[in-house]
């Protein structure tokens, strides 16, 4: 069965694509597309989740054959790939895979490290009501809501939240479980960090309750040509929640990357 994939494809130039996180969909990304389509072609595109594959188990090496699929049905030889979440969990499978398709990476609230056994146990509990029929159950939704924004979001953003929230709570149930499901047992990228030969850009929001920041750090250190951002006043979804300081950091980073890349820098706060 084909996939009936929403894509958004915006703009001309450099290819810019990105990918969503678990319960997320391409419209997380719509800060980013109105911000880089003037100068870049822009693509966002739905996950297996967010389509009428969702009730199939898949992991990240099809997540990674769906990517591919999408520059391929565009004729994209190459392009700057960014994912969150998830989605950075399906870049770092798609680097490992087709390295040459590859500008340069947009690592955002993401993770090299595998999820050992408590952390899978935990994520199960969170997640396993899911495992239902029907609609998503309100006490999912609310424990997503706790884990992807940051406290100052919550506070001083409760319609951004409120927004998310309504929207998952009418996803498929079974959709977020074999998300999880997807990459939970993902593999451990770390060793194959060094032999990402483009530049990547890190963004990490400094109230990810998710990934505390040294996995972001680790990320850096492993990726030769990498540059840590840390976005303030930002949890799990950072580009949704302070989108003009991620545009900011990804536009500089588009910018140097195509006009030459600088010399690595310390991690530093942007805003």
């Amino acid at each position: 069965m084909a996939i009936d994939r929403t894509v958004v494809d915006r703009g001309e130039g450099t290819a810019v694509v990105f990918t969503h996180g678990t319960l997320m969909d391409h419209t997380m990304f719509a800060p980013q597309i109105e911000a880089l389509e003037d100068r870049y072609r822009v693509i966002a595109y739905n996950h297996r989740g967010r389509t009428n594959r969702w009730a199939e188990t898949y992991d990240l090496g099809d997540l990674a054959n769906d990517c591919r699929h999408v520059l391929d049905e565009r004729g994209i030889e190459k392009c700057v790939l960014g994912g969150m979440s998830m989605g950075g969990f399906m870049a770092f499978e798609f680097a490992r895979m087709w390295p040459e398709r590859l500008h340069g990476l947009i690592l955002i609230d993401t993770k090299a490290a595998p999820f050992d056994l408590g952390q899978r146990e935990n994520v199960l509990r969170d997640y396993g009501n899911a495992d239902v029929d029907g609609l998503l159950p309100h006490d999912v939704a609310e424990v997503a809501r706790a884990r992807c924004f940051g406290a100052t979001t919550m506070e001083r953003n409760p319609g951004l939240v409120a927004h998310w929230v309504a929207r998952w709570r009418k996803l498929p149930a079974r959709s977020v479980y074999n998300e999880v499901r997807s990459w939970l047992g993902k593999a451990d990228n770390r060793p194959e960090l060094a032999n990402i030969d483009v530049p990547a850009l890190i963004l990490h929001g400094e109230e990810d309750s998710i990934f505390p920041m040294t996995v972001a750090e680790e990320i850096e250190a492993g990726i030769p040509r990498a540059r840590l951002v840390v976005i303030p006043l930002a949890g799990h979804t950072a580009n949704l929640e302070q989108p003009e300081a991620s545009n900011a950091a990804i536009l500089d980073f588009l910018g140097s990357t195509f006009g030459g890349h600088r010399e690595r820098r310390q991690p530093h706060r942007v805003g």
